[in-house]
C-alpha cells in the first residue's frame, strides 16, 4: 500500500477513539492502496459518535463545510470526506430519489451493504491497518473482478451501470456475468446529463485502455439507451475489409486507445476535446457508407458528423469547461479530421495560408492528436502487420505547423482599427470589409508588416471610395 494515510486522518481517527467510537477509511482510498496506486480521494466513515459530537471533533480539527448534515457527511478542509455509516431507501426515480439516515450504531456490515462494489466496500483502520471486508471485495480485487454487493439494492440507483463499465476499464477488471445480467435490466433514463457526464468523463480520461470501458458500454446496454451515435456505429463497415471485425464501432474503440496515450501533456479541457473529438470523429460514417467501386467507402462523413456530434455534446449538456469552448473545438475536429492526410498528399502545392487558415477553424496541436489517433486506430492484433498505417502524414503535418507557430492559434491580425481611423477612414460597414480582406492578405504572405498592412489598407479604401462614387 504505497499511499501514505494522511495525518489529518490519523487525528481524526485518534480524536474518534478518544470519543468512543471508530474511524475507518472505506470506498475508493482503499480500493486504490490494495491496488498499489496512490489513493486521490479520501473517505471515512465514523461509528460510535454522536452527530452532534462528531460536528463539535471536526470543527477542532479544521474548517468544516456541510456536504450533507441531514445524513451527516461533511467535507474537512476540503480535502477529506467524512460521513456516520448511513442507511438508504429509495423512494422516487433519479439520485435524489432517496431517504438517506446516517446512524452511528449500524455494523460495519450493515453500513456496507449499501455500497455498489465488493471492490468498493472494504474498510480500513488507520490506526492499526486492519482490514474489515464483509463481502470479499480484496479477493475480487485479486480475481480482477467486479462484482454487485447486493442484488437487493444494486438496481436502484441506475449511475451504477455507467460505474461498473468505467470501473472495470480504470482498473481493468471483468464483470461478474450476474452482475453484468443487472445491469442490462436497467433503465437509465433517469440519469442526469451532468451524472452521465461526469462517468464518461473518467472512463476516457483516467482509463489506460478507454476502448474496454466502452465495450461494456455495449454489452450492458449503455450506448442503446443514452447514446444512440455511438451505438449507430456498431456494425457498419470500416475499411478492414479483409476482416470480420473490421467495423466503425471497433475501429472508434481502438482510436480513443490511441487519443488516451496522446493526451497528458494538453491541460483538462483540451483533454477532453481530444477524447471526445477521438469518440466522435466517425459519427457521420453510418448515414454515408456504401459499397463502391469493389470497397466500403464513407465520402462526406466529416461533415455528415457534425449535427450526430453536436447532438451528443447537447445531450451531455456539455458546452464550456474552464472557460474553454469544447463544443465548438469537438465539432471543429469532427469536421477536420482528415485534413491533415489531405495536406500531406497535396504537399507539393499546399501554401502557407491553407494552414493559417485551417487555425482559424480549430487548433492544429488537438487536429493533430486527433487525425494520429484516426490512423493508428486502424491498426490491431486482427489485421495484418503489413497492412498497418503509420503517423507520417500527422507528423509531417504539425511539424509544418508548429514552424508557421499556428498550432495553437491562428496568428492575429497586423492591421487593426485604429489604423484604419489614422488613415482617415471614419466607422462604417467598410471596416470589417477591409480588415478581413488585409488579413487574408497576411495569410498568403502578401502582407508581412503592419507598413504593408496599411498600404493594402489604403489601396483598398481608395478603391472602395471610387467605387462608391462611381
Amino acid at each position: 500500500m504505497p499511499s501514505h494515510v494522511p495525518e489529518k486522518i490519523l487525528a481524526l481517527a485518534r480524536a474518534v477513539r478518544e470519543a468512543g467510537g471508530r474511524a475507518l477509511m472505506v470506498g475508493g482510498c482503499v480500493r486504490d492502496r490494495l491496488l498499489g496506486r496512490e489513493a486521490k480521494d479520501w473517505d471515512v466513515e465514523v461509528y460510535g459518535v454522536e452527530p452532534a459530537a462528531l460536528r463539535r471533533l471536526l470543527d477542532r480539527l479544521g474548517r468544516v463545510n456541510v456536504v450533507g448534515e441531514a445524513f451527516t457527511v461533511y467535507k474537512l478542509d476540503q480535502e477529506l470526506d467524512v460521513s456516520l455509516p448511513r442507511r438508504e431507501r429509495k423512494t422516487g426515480r433519479g439520485h435524489r430519489g432517496f431517504i438517506i439516515e446516517g446512524d452511528p450504531s449500524m455494523s460495519v456490515e450493515e453500513a456496507t451493504r449499501r455500497r455498489d462494489f465488493t471492490v468498493n466496500a472494504i474498510l480500513e483502520d488507520p490506526l492499526t491497518g486492519e482490514l474489515l471486508d464483509p463481502f470479499g471485495g480484496r479477493a475480487d480485487l485479486e480475481r480482477r473482478l467486479l462484482r454487485a454487493v447486493s442484488s437487493e439494492t444494486f438496481a436502484e440507483d441506475s449511475l451504477r451501470v455507467l460505474r461498473a463499465a468505467q470501473f472495470a476499464a480504470r482498473f481493468e477488471l471483468d464483470i461478474e456475468p450476474a452482475t453484468a445480467e443487472m445491469c442490462l435490466s436497467i433503465d437509465l433514463t433517469d440519469l442526469a446529463p451532468e451524472r452521465v457526464w461526469g462517468e464518461l468523463e473518467k472512463l476516457l480520461l483516467r482509463a489506460r485502455l478507454p476502448s474496454f470501458g466502452l465495450q461494456w458500454f455495449d454489452k450492458l446496454g449503455v450506448s442503446a439507451q443514452l447514446f444512440p451515435e455511438v451505438h449507430a456505429l456498431k456494425g457498419v463497415p470500416q475499411h478492414y475489409e479483409w476482416h470480420p471485425e473490421g467495423t466503425v464501432d471497433v475501429h472508434t474503440w481502438l482510436t480513443c486507445d490511441r487519443a488516451r496515450e496522446l493526451i497528458d501533456d494538453l491541460d483538462y479541457p483540451r483533454q477532453v476535446a481530444v477524447m471526445l473529438g477521438a469518440l466522435c470523429h466517425d459519427f457521420g460514417k453510418p448515414p454515408t457508407t456504401q459499397f463502391l467501386e469493389g470497397r466500403w467507402r464513407s465520402r462526406g462523413h466529416e461533415e455528415a458528423g457534425v449535427a450526430p456530434t453536436e447532438s451528443f455534446l447537447e445531450r451531455l449538456k456539455l458546452f464550456t469547461l474552464d472557460g474553454y469552448d469544447v463544443r465548438a473545438q469537438v465539432v471543429a475536429l469532427v469536421r477536420d479530421h482528415l485534413k491533415p492526410g489531405d495536406f500531406y498528399r497535396a504537399r507539393a502545392e499546399l501554401t502557407d495560408g491553407a494552414f493559417r487558415r485551417l487555425a482559424r477553424r480549430c487548433e492544429l496541436e488537438l487536429l493533430y492528436r486527433v487525425a494520429k489517433a484516426d490512423t493508428l486506430g486502424r491498426n490491431a492484433e486482427w489485421v495484418p502487420r503489413e497492412r498497418w498505417f503509420t503517423s507520417e502524414a500527422q507528423d509531417w503535418f504539425i511539424a509544418r505547423a508548429r514552424e508557421l507557430d499556428v498550432q495553437r492559434k491562428p496568428p492575429a491580425g497586423l492591421l487593426m482599427g485604429r489604423h484604419l481611423l489614422e488613415l482617415g477612414l471614419r466607422p462604417s460597414p467598410l471596416f470589417s470589409k477591409i480588415l478581413a480582406a488585409v488579413y487574408e492578405m497576411q495569410l498568403d504572405n502578401r502582407v508581412r508588416t503592419i507598413e504593408e498592412a496599411k498600404r493594402a489598407a489604403r489601396d483598398l479604401i481608395e478603391r472602395e471610395g471610387g467605387a462608391e462614387s462611381s
